[in-house]
């Protein structure tokens, strides 16, 4: 397919996967305050877009790490990056579907990973790098978040049992804002940039670019404006596993929760570590939940959950690969796996229409009742 062609509609999927990213996402920075009531779910995802928005500019470190470190920039096509974010979006709308927080950043790495192995060979990946800036930090950073939200939640009853019960839930929510807030422009400053960088690496792919370039301003601002856009639709089935499914969740967890995972975020995005926000701030809800006296976790969500951590990688690699290796056969296959994504996203949105969750029922039930799947985190009682 000609470059003038395939260029745009590589930029323009690219964008498309940055909004899916947005609406899987929302979840991250706005589910336990909008479980806990602290704010109302239309504020929480339009402050959450326009705060990721502003963070969209606040770094390219990540965007420098996609596009000149995962891969080698020289070795593939545009095609090959094109059926890597096919395979990323077809991952995001199926999780998404289901309701589970996986990672739409591991999403896009293994989709790019595929594709450009099964095109260009596995020279052309670096692996040294995808462990050093994925994989290691997929394993460290949720558990630092769990460990310090532990602490945090563990803390916050302490510091507060003396208080008395109707000044302290509100004191909280308060700061739950503050700390939405800042995660939003957390991940902002993180999960945008990966766009950045895939669009900067299929501008470099194209000869656009020299190799080694950061992402253009006009770059900056579209993957900026599209996360936004996303995450102002909002995520609503994830919301409903982050901040009703895993544990009751009240301020104080909230707020301890959110805390610990912006501090993670901000500093792998400050280092150029492209980490999942997903597994972050679903390991800081889960370690706020152990911290609570006896709180209940719910294990049966929660093992889903980590199970979808463990197989978005791979899953998404091999959609990315079939689609790269389509892509990449001509014009014809190109507009193929464009045709067959854009069904699939269709065929999804439909079936999610027959049981709709919404801003005005994302509350209304748990994902996962108080049963044998659910224990008491202090003590094991159920």
């Amino acid at each position: 397919m000609d470059l003038t062609v395939l260029v745009p509609l590589v930029v323009v999927t690219a964008l498309v996967f940055d909004f899916t990213n947005g609406f899987h996402d929302t979840a991250n920075a706005m589910a336990t305050s909008i479980a806990t009531g602290a704010l109302r779910p239309k504020v929480a995802v339009a402050l959450s877009a326009v705060l990721n928005l502003v963070g969209a500019f606040l770094s390219v470190e990540v965007a420098k790490t996609i596009s000149g470190g995962l891969v080698d920039d020289a070795a593939i096509t545009p095609e090959v990056v094109f059926g890597g974010l096919i395979g990323a979006i077809v991952w995001n709308l199926l999780t998404w579907y289901v309701g589970l927080p996986s990672s739409s950043s591991h999403a896009l790495f293994g989709g790019l990973v595929g594709a450009t192995w099964v095109a260009a060979g596995s020279d052309a990946v670096h692996f040294a790098k995808l462990v050093e800036k994925v994989l290691v930090p997929a394993v460290a950073a949720p558990v630092v978040a769990g460990v310090a939200g532990g602490i945090a939640t563990y803390l916050a009853f302490r510091i507060t049992r003396r208080a008395t019960a109707s000044r302290t839930p509100r004191g909280f929510r308060i700061g739950q804002i503050a700390s939405a807030s800042l995660l939003s422009l957390a991940h902002g400053t993180n999960d945008a940039q990966k766009t950045m960088g895939i669009i900067t690496l299929t501008l470099i792919s194209a000869g656009n670019l020299p190799t080694g370039s950061g992402p253009p301003t006009w770059v900056i601002v579209s993957a900026g404006l599209a996360i936004a856009a996303g995450t102002y639709l909002g995520g609503w089935r994830i919301i409903r596993t982050l901040g009703r499914g895993i544990t009751d969740i009240g301020a104080p967890q909230g707020f301890a929760a959110q805390t610990s995972a912006t501090a993670v975020i901000l500093t792998s995005s400050h280092l150029g570590i492209a980490l999942s926000t997903t597994h972050v701030c679903s390991g800081g809800i889960l370690g706020a939940g152990l911290g609570t006296p006896q709180a209940v976790v719910r294990w049966g969500t929660a093992g889903r959950m980590v199970l979808a951590w463990l197989i978005t990688l791979p899953a998404a690699g091999a959609a990315g690969a079939l689609a790269g290796v389509v892509a990449e056969s001509g014009a014809v296959g190109t507009a193929a796996v464009a045709v067959l994504g854009a069904a699939f996203g269709g065929a999804v949105f439909l079936l999610s229409r027959r049981d709709a969750v919404s801003a005005h029922n994302v509350n209304d039930i748990p994902v996962e009742p108080i049963s044998e799947s659910a224990t008491s985190a202090a003590g094991g009682h159920r």
